[in-house]
């Protein structure tokens, strides 16, 4: 309510003042002021992700990871984010430098992983930077997840009904 009486009276103070002068310049710096005055009002766009829920339960995204799309489940049970092998190569990732050295327990069974560190991951309008990372052996998983080294560096995501929303710093 505060904010649109401050606006009123801004739009009212410009036009009397305008019309006091008469002075095309001074209009015209009146109109700036103005206009700079809402757009320190207007609140930052939201980063925010809706993912709804797929027809087999899991809530499956898009992502691009170092600008290349790849689908991602996100599993909250997972604690880094996890890349097939084949991923990670269409990422252009540095495969013949990793050491699989992480234990890790998948949905297969157990297997080794590598650590690394991904440039860029974005999801819709959330892009983190430098965001750790493990990829697995060829063959080993089917599909990527977006686990907690992603999920905690939002600022919220919660569950509810058949939706998930990702919520990001402002």
């Amino acid at each position: 309510m505060s904010r649109v009486f401050l606006l009123v009276i801004v739009i009212v103070a410009t036009a009397g003042a305008a019309l006091a002068y008469g002075d095309p310049k001074q209009i015209s710096k009146a109109g700036n002021l103005v206009t700079e005055i809402l757009r320190k009002q207007s609140p930052p766009p939201l980063r925010l992700v809706d993912v709804p829920r797929g027809n087999t339960g899991e809530f499956g995204l898009e992502a691009k990871i170092n600008g290349v799309k790849t689908a991602m489940v996100i599993d909250t049970g997972a604690t880094s984010v996890v890349l097939t092998y084949e991923t990670a190569k269409a990422a252009g990732l540095p495969l013949e430098l990793l050491d699989y050295n992480v234990d890790v327990e998948t949905a297969g069974g157990r297997t080794k992983a590598a650590r690394l560190t991904l440039d860029r991951l974005a999801v819709g309008k959330l892009v983190e930077r430098s965001v750790p990372a493990l990829v697995v052996p060829r063959g080993q998983m089917k599909t990527n997840l977006l686990g907690m080294s992603f999920l905690d560096r939002l600022e919220s995501w919660e569950v509810r009904a058949d939706r998930l929303m990702l919520r990001g710093y402002p």
